[in-house]
């Protein structure tokens, strides 16, 4: 069964294409999320490192494994556990393995991509800023009150999100 992947590393459930005029809203849906990303460095408050499913890509493992300084054996059997869905994700998430007592991670120059993208161009989120884009009728803040209001860059998103979705609608009804 084909599936339906945006940017190498989105899969669109129950999707075997994507449209041009979807991927057209999925890339502002996207350079929405990456403005915060890019705006917004980590504060370091290791709330992203107790998150349940911290994933691992394949060509990641040797990468991560190094870092940490394990054998690639041990990181495999030790740290890593194999979905149904045969995704890799860390065993140990609440708090990460990699995470130190002050909040710092142990491999932040070689974490995983989703790490790096955390909460700022993770799927959840992007669905979400794609769904406010595309549909009159959903209103941003609601469909992200699922974030954590104690969260430093949940404070920065609820303030400015509303405005940079109206924009962005504007954009996409202009020829």
């Amino acid at each position: 069964m084909k599936l339906a992947v945006y940017k190498g590393k989105y899969v669109l459930q129950g999707l075997k294409e994507i449209t041009p005029e979807m991927e057209r809203d999925l890339d502002s849906a996207y350079e929405i999320c990456m403005s915060y990303k890019d705006g917004f460095p980590c504060e370091m408050c290791g709330r992203c490192c107790r998150q349940p499913n911290i994933v691992v890509l394949p060509e990641e493992v040797d990468r991560i494994a190094y870092a940490a300084g394990i054998p690639l054996y041990n990181f495999v059997t030790d740290y890593i556990v194999r979905t149904s869905d045969g995704r890799l994700l860390f065993k140990k998430t609440d708090p990460c393995a990699f995470l130190d007592k002050d909040n710092r991670c142990r491999i932040w120059k070689d974490r995983p991509e989703i790490c790096n993208d955390f909460p700022y161009a993770v799927s959840m989120f992007m669905s979400r800023v794609y769904i406010a884009l595309t549909n009159d009728d959903a209103d941003i803040l609601d469909l992200i009150d699922y974030m954590d209001d104690s969260w430093p860059c949940t404070k920065i998103i609820r303030s400015t999100i509303a405005e940079k979705v109206r924009k962005a609608k504007a954009d996409r009804i202009q020829p």
